[in-house]
């Protein structure tokens, strides 16, 4: 039995996904308001208002672009264990996104 190898066209087909990834972060980069605020606030206000709520795949792409974010970043998040999707097809933060976002949290047991 043969090795089983991408063909050659699916190998230019997987590059064309990736150069189209790097021109919409860059369409992103360049296009990022300065008066934005930084990514990092922009992911707590996004988990904040997320909650504990399942989301069609349309809410949440429209949630990630009030949030300054591409749609696309969705797939990333389910990789990463951000999110998931259930079998009732909704998206739902995982338990690693609300720790995430309990971290961020400033604590109340500061020396005054």
């Amino acid at each position: 039995m043969e090795p089983s190898f991408p063909s050659q066209r699916d190998q230019v087909a997987a590059a064309l996904r990736q150069i189209s990834a790097g021109y919409a972060a860059l369409a992103d980069a360049i296009s990022a308001d300065p008066a934005q605020a930084p990514e990092e606030s922009r992911y707590r206000s996004l988990i904040s208002e997320w909650g504990t709520r399942g989301l069609t795949r349309a809410e949440a792409s429209a949630l990630f672009r009030k949030h300054g974010f591409s749609p696309q970043a969705a797939g990333g998040w389910a990789r990463g264990d951000w999110l998931e999707v259930h079998a009732d097809g909704r998206r739902y933060l995982t338990e690693r996104s609300r720790q995430w976002l309990a971290e961020q949290e400033p604590s109340d047991d500061t020396d005054a």
